[in-house]
């Protein structure tokens, strides 16, 4: 099964607007490799801090990890939101903040199955690699997205949907 995930094409999909709570920082990838990036302290937050339980008016049980605010492109700052989908009408408490994902075409590109650490990495690298208009129209560097949902419950053996904006 690990091994057919890495050849299948993006596909493409229309996703309605929605709203995600969370905590954001701002980053880049140079950061992020070096290992002094703040994404892999906003999971350890999420989780030591109980921060999905002080989300309210969640929408789904599915954790979302939202790359938004792009200087530029890959090699540029962007801002990393941590959370979850929310109903419309909800407030960020006090130390998180809201934003909405903009409706639009999204390439999902699907991870292999295995250690959450190794196969988000992989697939980002993957994206990183096909050619800018390859996965059905040119990425926007707007707003992309990770979805964990049921298949991501087991950090050792998990599998991640990750949505990439294109125009």
């Amino acid at each position: 099964m690990s091994g057919s995930a890495s050849a299948q094409a993006p596909k493409v999909v229309d996703s309605p607007a929605f709203s995600v709570i969370g905590i954001s920082c701002r980053t880049d990838n140079a950061r992020e490799a070096s290992g002094t990036g703040c994404i892999g302290r906003q999971w350890g937050r999420l989780f030591s801090e109980g921060l999905l339980d002080k989300i309210p008016d969640r929408a789904d049980k599915n954790i979302i990890a939202v790359y938004t605010n792009y200087a530029s492109d890959k090699d540029g700052e962007y801002t990393f939101i941590l959370g979850a989908k929310v109903k419309p009408d909800a407030t960020a408490p006090a130390g998180m903040v809201k934003v909405q994902v903009a409706a639009g075409k999204y390439a999902v590109f699907t991870s292999n199955q295995g250690p959450v650490q190794q196969v988000v990495p992989a697939t980002w690298k993957r994206i990183w690699d096909t050619p800018k208009s390859q996965p059905g129209g040119n990425r926007a560097y707007q707003t992309d997205f990770e979805l964990y949902d049921q298949r991501a419950v087991d950090p050792k053996n998990s599998q991640v949907d990750i949505h990439i904006g294109i125009l």
